[in-house]
């Protein structure tokens, strides 16, 4: 209460986890945002040269890289709760299986790349390459900071760490909910 008898409230007092892993987040969905606006604003340039790349990429394994994401999201979540049931055991699990689809979205990305790479397709092909690397390079090294954000979590199991944990995991998450649609379907 206030001096003046009141309750003082905050909108930042509502934010799960930590403010300063709050602001990592909204700066980072920021970076990727501009890096979607830039590939948009290029788009418009030369859409018959993005479409005919776009139509080198593998939808099939991207989509299935969407489901394993999602999935490993759902499963921080339930991690999240776990940890505020007090259930270690579960918590651990739950964070160790979200960090395995988390590899196993790195394993299909790499056999994506190594497939570009076959092909003699890498980030000076042409300007729809050139973002793709970037943005899913960026997303993927993202994916690696996710994975061991999770396992150092999973250490210690407090419902605030593994929320803190989770929150990043989830903007892992969303920021390739808007790539895979822009870069992949989006004509």
């Amino acid at each position: 209460m206030s001096e003046t008898g009141t309750d003082d409230f905050s909108p930042l007092d509502q934010l799960p986890g930590d403010l300063m892993m709050w602001v990592l987040i909204v700066s980072e969905l920021l970076v990727f945002g501009a890096g979607l606006a830039a590939f948009l604003g290029v788009r418009i340039t030369d859409p018959a040269g993005f479409a005919a790349s776009q139509d080198l990429l593998h939808r099939t394994a991207a989509g299935v890289n969407t489901l394993v994401l999602v999935t490993s999201g759902f499963l921080a979540a339930l991690a999240v709760r776990s940890a505020e049931a007090g259930r270690i055991g579960a918590t651990r699990v739950r964070l160790a299986a979200a960090s395995a689809l988390g590899l196993v979205f790195l394993v299909i990305k790499g056999l994506e790349y190594l497939e570009k790479a076959r092909h003699g397709i890498g980030i000076e092909t042409d300007s729809f390459f050139t973002f793709y690397y970037l943005l899913t390079g960026f997303h993927a090294a993202h994916v690696i900071a996710g994975i061991v954000i999770l396992g150092l979590v999973g250490i210690r199991c407090a419902p605030r760490t593994v929320e803190v944990g989770a929150a990043f995991w989830h903007m892992v998450d969303l920021v390739w909910v808007l790539l895979f649609p822009v870069i992949y379907l989006l004509r």
